[in-house]
């Protein structure tokens, strides 16, 4: 990497991870006084620990995940709110195994705690090439939806899935 190409991502790191500050802080003008130095200091071990790269990383992956993530996250706690305020509850809940397809760590890891966002399923073990997941409701087609979600993340580490 040139030395131009290593202060551009450097400077980067640290806008992204001052964004993730002010995103946490709620904005607070007071909070800088700590952020300042952790966002520096996260940058600065990122930096030499060799970052978390991920190449082929698509940002506009990552802008169509978001919009995504949020609407799962609000169908989800929807879909699970009314099958247990319901009696009888709607729930036969069981445990299942999803074959990976998405080959990058950082790709599996995003695509599992993901997971939870869908209607009723939770992420249980990641292991090799396999997700164990935790059903609300067996008999669902869940499957389908992780398939979306997995294509989705797909999307983000440029992995056609």
């Amino acid at each position: 990497m040139t030395e131009l190409a290593t202060r551009i991502d450097t400077l980067l790191s640290i806008a992204g991870l001052a964004g993730l500050w002010w995103l946490l802080s709620g904005g607070g003008a007071a909070s800088w006084l700590i952020g300042v130095p952790v966002v520096l200091a996260a940058a600065w071990a990122s930096r030499r620990l060799g970052g978390m790269a991920a190449p082929g990383l698509s940002i506009s992956g990552l802008a169509r995940l978001l919009p995504f993530f949020l609407r799962e996250s609000v169908r989800g706690g929807v879909d699970v709110a009314r099958r247990v305020l319901v009696v009888p509850m709607r729930i036969a809940p069981g445990f299942a195994t999803y074959p990976l397809r998405l080959r990058h760590p950082g790709a599996r890891l995003l695509f599992a705690n993901s997971v939870s966002l869908l209607p009723g399923t939770l992420s249980v073990d990641l292991r090799d090439d396999c997700l164990a997941i935790h059903a609300l409701d067996r008999d669902s087609d869940f499957a389908s939806e992780l398939r979306r979600v997995e294509s989705a993340v797909g999307r983000v580490f440029g992995e056609a899935l």
